[in-house]
Formats: structure tokens, sequence, C-alpha cells
């Protein structure tokens, strides 16, 4: 049994994707860019909205078991890890990231994970 979550993104409609899939036992998160001036908040922005996707689907930050981090300009990461810490406290995901170009300059970060999914 497949579910899908729809945040209401702007690019959802326009590209034909969901924020989240719920399949074979796991939470899939689509790449989530957030909104804000710097790196940071729109790493917390995003946050919220991976957040959010999670909660929907039963799961949480506690649940994820691997991140993906794509930034345009790697030494943008670093301002980050506070933020990212707090978001996975204890329970560490395993965790890639990738410099490379996003789908609009204005953003600086997008995350994609994958979660377990409620039993």
């Amino acid at each position: 049994m497949i579910r899908r979550i729809s945040s209401g993104g702007e690019f959802e409609a326009k590209i034909g994707y969901c924020r989240a899939v719920v399949a074979g036992g796991f939470v899939h998160v689509a790449g989530t860019v957030g909104q804000g001036d710097d790196v940071v908040s729109q790493c917390k922005s995003a946050l919220e909205v991976i957040e959010n996707a999670l909660k929907e689907a039963g799961s949480s930050f506690e649940q994820v078991v691997r991140v993906n981090y794509y930034l345009p300009d790697a030494a943008e990461f670093e301002p980050c890890w506070p933020v990212l810490a707090e978001a996975f406290g204890a329970n560490p995901p395993a965790a890639t990231m990738v410099e490379c170009n996003l789908i609009d300059p204005k953003f600086r970060i997008e995350i994609e994970l994958t979660a377990l999914a409620p039993a």
C-alpha cells in the first residue's frame, strides 16, 4: 500500500511530485527547500516542512535513517550543523552532503530523507 502526502508547495503541482510517500515500511521525503534570507534560516524552514510531513505520516526525526543535503556552496553547510544536530538529537541518521546547483539560486540548502514508517 502506498500513501502520498502533499504539503501544497508550489513545485509539487508544477513538477508532479508530492512531499512524501509512505511505502515499504518507510517514509520517503522529497528534497525540501526552505524560506529565508540565509542558509541557516532556510535549513530551519525546510526542517519544519519535513517535520510536518513526517508527523502526517506517523513518523518523526527520531525515526530518520538516511538524510541527504544538497548545497550550491559546501562552505555554507557548517553553519547548519547546530540546527541539524538539534533536530536529530540522540538519533543521528546516516548522512551525505553534495555540492550542486539547486532549482533556483535563491535556495541555499535542500534536504531529503528517509524515515521508518509506523508499523
